[in-house]
C-alpha cells in the first residue's frame, strides 16, 4: 500500500461486469477532479492471440486441458506486481494495450490479437486504477493484494456470469455458444484456484443475483436486467461504514449480515457512488498531503 500514490484494484472474471464498474469509477474521478492512470489486466497476458493458440495446442498434446487466461502462468503477474510497486513508490510505471478487435486495431494501429508497445504513464496521476482478472492475487510468487489500497471484487452468481459472458462473446466477438462453453469448461480449474481466492482479499465485493430463472445459462435468450436482480455488497471490514445512512439513501435495501447490505439491482451505480466516493476522496486527499 502507498500513502503517496494509491492503487485501486477491481477484480472480476470474464463476463463479471468489471467494465460497467469501471465506468462508475470514471464518473467519480471526473466529478471529483481526480487524475487516474488506468491499466487493464489483459495488458499483462503473457501471450498474444496466436501464441496463446499455439500454447493451448502444445499443452493439449501433453494432456493438460485446463490452461487458460485465468491461469497464473498465462499472465505476467511479476510485471504487474512491479508496476504496482513502482507506482506506489514513485507515481510512475508503464502499460500496454491488448487489441481485441478491428475497432481497437484501427484506434491503436496494431492488428487484433496483438499488444501495443509498452509506454510510460502520464505524469501527475493521483492514483492508479487496475481492472482485470488478477488484481488481488496472493500466491507463492506475488502479493498484489498487499500493494493495492482499495480492492473491489465484482462477482455475479456463476450462472449469471456465464450468461453475460456467452451473450458478450457472441455479440462482440462473433463466437458460437459452443465455443464459449468450451472456454468456460477449460477455465473452470483456474477459476476455482486462481480467481475465487482473490475475493477473500478484496475490501468490498459486489455480487449481482438474478431473481429470474437462470438455471440453464447456455440457452438463456437474454441477460437478466438490473430490475430483475439484487446486488449483495459485502464489506471485509464494516467498521466505519454508515449502514443506516446507506439503507436510508437506497430505497428497498436492507442488511443481510453485519457486514453486508442487499440493494435492488438498478441501484448499484448509486450505491457505488455513495460508498466509494468518500473512500476515494480520503485516499486522494491524504496522498496529496503526503506529496505536498
Amino acid at each position: 500500500m502507498s500513502k503517496k500514490y494509491p492503487i485501486i484494484s477491481v477484480t472480476g472474471s470474464s463476463g463479471a461486469g468489471t467494465s460497467t464498474v469501471k465506468a462508475t469509477f470514471d464518473q467519480i474521478f471526473r466529478r471529483e477532479g481526480i487524475s487516474a492512470v488506468s491499466i487493464e489486466g489483459d495488458a499483462f497476458h503473457r501471450y498474444n492471440r496466436a501464441e496463446m493458440r499455439a500454447e493451448l495446442a502444445k499443452r493439449a498434446t501433453e494432456g493438460e486441458s485446463n490452461f487458460s487466461h485465468f491461469s497464473y502462468e498465462a499472465n505476467e503477474l511479476g510485471e504487474l506486481e512491479r508496476v504496482f510497486r513502482e507506482f506506489g513508490e514513485t507515481g510512475k510505471g508503464r502499460t500496454r494495450h491488448y487489441v481485441h478487435d478491428a475497432g481497437e486495431a484501427e484506434r491503436h494501429g496494431v492488428p487484433p490479437g496483438e499488444f501495443t508497445a509498452w509506454a510510460p504513464f502520464d505524469d501527475g496521476a493521483d492514483l492508479l486504477f487496475y481492472e482485470g482478472l488478477h488484481g488481488s492475487v496472493v500466491n507463492s510468487e506475488v502479493n498484489l493484494a498487499k500493494l493495492a489500497d482499495l480492492k473491489i471484487g465484482v462477482v455475479p452468481v456463476i450462472n449469471l456470469e456465464w450468461t453475460q459472458k456467452i451473450h458478450r462473446d457472441r455479440a462482440a466477438r462473433g463466437y458460437s455458444t459452443e465455443a464459449v462453453t468450451d472456454t468456460i469448461l477449460r477455465r473452470m480449474h483456474a477459476y476455482v484456484h486462481c480467481i475465487c481466492p482473490q475475493f477473500t482479499e478484496t475490501d468490498i465485493n459486489f455480487q449481482r443475483v438474478p431473481v429470474v430463472d437462470t438455471s440453464n445459462p447456455f440457452i438463456a435468450r437474454w441477460i437478466p436486467t438490473p430490475d430483475e436482480s439484487l446486488v449483495v455488497i459485502r464489506f471485509k471490514n464494516p467498521r466505519g461504514i454508515d449502514f443506516p445512512y446507506l439503507t436510508s439513501m437506497i430505497h428497498g435495501s436492507w442488511m443481510s449480515r453485519a457486514n453486508s447490505i442487499v440493494i435492488p439491482g438498478n441501484k448499484q451505480d448509486l450505491a457505488m457512488q455513495l460508498i466509494l466516493t468518500p473512500l476515494i476522496e480520503r485516499l486522494v486527499t491524504n496522498a496529496r498531503k503526503m506529496r505536498a
